[in-house]
């Protein structure tokens, strides 16, 4: 069993920068990857990007390229997300997440945070 917590996030204005991060904890041992994903009003759940555990292996969706930036911290059991130059289309709800099991098994389970808020406005 795992447990995610988000935190970090809130408003700021266009341009700003925030930085979420993410606390594991209970069955944490055999996490192999984590990563984001984002839902605004109205809008489809979108992939944000992701992190394997050797930190040197990220994925980022095209929209968040160069602005925003995945790290990890395996000693602490944490995950970062890096938002700068926000724009008022980065208003949404940031789930992050966590991939623990084998790695290639059918036992191998997702686990989610609740979510946490990122407002941009003016």
């Amino acid at each position: 069993q795992v447990q995610l917590v988000e935190s970090g996030g809130g408003r700021v204005q266009p341009g700003g920068s925030l930085r979420l991060s993410c606390a594991a904890s209970g069955r944490t041992f055999d996490i192999y990857t984590m990563g984001w994903f984002r839902q605004a009003p109205g809008k489809e759940r979108e992939f944000v990007g992701e992190i394997a555990w050797r930190g040197g292996y990220t994925t980022y969706e095209d929209s968040v390229k160069g602005r925003f930036s995945i790290s990890r911290d395996n000693t602490r059991d944490m995950m970062y997300l890096q938002m700068n130059s926000l724009t008022f289309e980065d208003t949404a709800l940031y789930h992050c997440y966590a991939d623990s099991g084998t790695g290639h098994g059918n036992r191998d389970q997702r686990h989610w945070g609740q979510g946490i808020q990122v407002t941009v406005d003016s």
